[in-house]
């Protein structure tokens, strides 16, 4: 009872806010530049038409219905306001034919987009994930086409009947375009329903959608308070309706800059440990080799192998086994400093790049990680055979240092079998 309460309280103090300022709107005297208008509704075609490229990457990268039916409807609405658009425009010069009212083909593009915005909620709910990506966009240009046309129908039938959805503003009357009420609901309900998803995917592209679809139903409120059309309350209109497109179009290049992130990560990353695969141990290897003869200061190179893995997966199981694995790469993410790189080499073998770092504190290291894994009260108890490789005294050349390394790890390896399986965590090195 109290939330209902205080949504209510919520309701009557927005509705409160919207009429005082059409109010005082509506008793500005004030004209925008005629010119303007066209110029916004070109502006506001480029940034719809760009929103509806980044949306059908966005789609292409996670295969987002929601995204895909928005990417078609912007198109649609893009090309129908550019050409809206330069008509307003050349209309202007001829004093004859210049505008008095709102072309009809304005309100019927963004009563199209609304609609749109509804429908994509309902397919979203009823068939959240794509199945065939190919189906999914022809079925999809095919409800774009549909909702369109349904629009342009009713817009069609309403002036066949006579009813004055978009004709001449009535001055005076407390709603001058009650045309406009109507994409005020679609786009009312729309944010809405775009509320309610946030609860599920909060991203940058999901928040925008949603304060679009809440602009736009203020913007539509505005425009239907215009006595005239170039009035306070229609510029005002104007000016939030391109202003919901980019910020539509600023969150789809946000998320998409989050999405080539996560995609950029996962391939220089391993997916179980999160650490370095090894196409980035090598990418990181060679920079610093370049960086070590321009300095000429040396780096270190440690491979590690995890002793007794296959063991462990045959006494304990493989999610046991697993489990080993990311123990071992937490024991050398928490002695790593920011500059260095842990890596998982192979199924069992991992590296850590030391930059500007001798001998001597690559031993340290070792001992760092030796005593981490010692200290662990989780069984299995782990070790690790290890082999250090110093750049440039063990190779001057990318392949001579791991060969090195390997050799080195492989020496420590045949110590620890020749003392029976103890572990002997001395350092090998050259």
């Amino acid at each position: 009872m109290l939330r209902i309460s205080r949504w209510a309280g919520v309701s009557l103090l927005i509705l409160g806010i919207l009429a005082s300022l059409s109010f005082w709107l509506r008793r500005l005297p004030y004209e925008a530049d005629r010119a303007i208008y066209g110029y916004f509704e070109i502006v506001g075609s480029v940034l719809a038409l760009t929103f509806a490229a980044n949306a059908l990457v966005r789609f292409r990268g996670k295969q987002d219905r929601v995204a895909l039916l928005l990417a078609h409807g912007f198109v649609v609405a893009g090309v129908l306001e550019t050409l809206s658009g330069l008509s307003f425009y050349f209309r202007l010069a001829d004093a004859a034919s210049a505008p008095v009212a709102v072309p009809l083909e304005w309100t019927m593009v963004r009563t199209f987009l609304a609609a749109l915005l509804l429908v994509t909620l309902y397919v979203e709910h009823r068939l959240p994930q794509p199945r065939n990506p190919r189906r999914e966009l022809f079925g999809t240009i095919v409800i774009v086409i549909a909702v369109m046309y349904l629009t342009v129908l009713f817009y069609g039938a309403a002036a066949y009947l006579g009813v004055p959805l978009q004709t001449l503003m009535s001055s005076g009357s407390l709603v001058p375009r009650p045309g406009q009420l109507l994409p005020v609901l679609l786009f009312f309900f729309a944010a809405v329903g775009f509320r309610r998803r946030l609860k599920d995917t909060a991203t940058a592209f999901d928040r925008a959608i949603y304060l679009a679809a809440a602009m736009n139903a203020f913007s539509h409120f505005m425009a239907s308070q215009a006595e005239q059309l170039f009035d306070a309350p229609s510029a005002l209109a104007q000016l939030v309706r391109v202003s919901s497109y980019a910020i539509v179009l600023g969150g789809a290049l946000l998320d998409n800059v989050r999405l080539f992130d996560q995609v950029r990560h996962m391939a220089s990353s391993d997916p179980l440990t999160g650490l370095a695969n090894y196409r980035r141990f090598l990418d990181v290897l060679g920079t610093e080799m370049e960086r070590s003869r321009r300095t000429r200061r040396p780096f270190a190179v440690l491979f590690l192998d995890l002793d007794g893995l296959k063991r462990i997966n045959d006494t304990y199981g493989h999610a046991v086994g697993s489990r080993a694995i990311c123990r071992m790469a937490d024991a050398l993410r928490s002695h790593c400093r920011a500059v260095d790189t842990a890596a998982r080499y192979g199924g069992d073998e991992f590296a850590l790049i030391l930059p500007e770092t001798a001998a001597e504190a690559a031993a340290c290291v070792v001992e760092r990680i030796k005593a981490r894994l010692t200290a662990e009260a989780e069984a299995p108890m782990l070790s690790a055979s290890i082999g250090v490789a110093v750049y440039p005294r063990n190779g001057d050349t990318l392949e001579k240092l791991l060969a090195t390394a390997d050799r080195l790890l492989y020496a420590m390896k045949k110590r620890q079998r020749r003392r029976g399986g103890k572990k002997a965590w001395k350092e090998v090195a050259a």
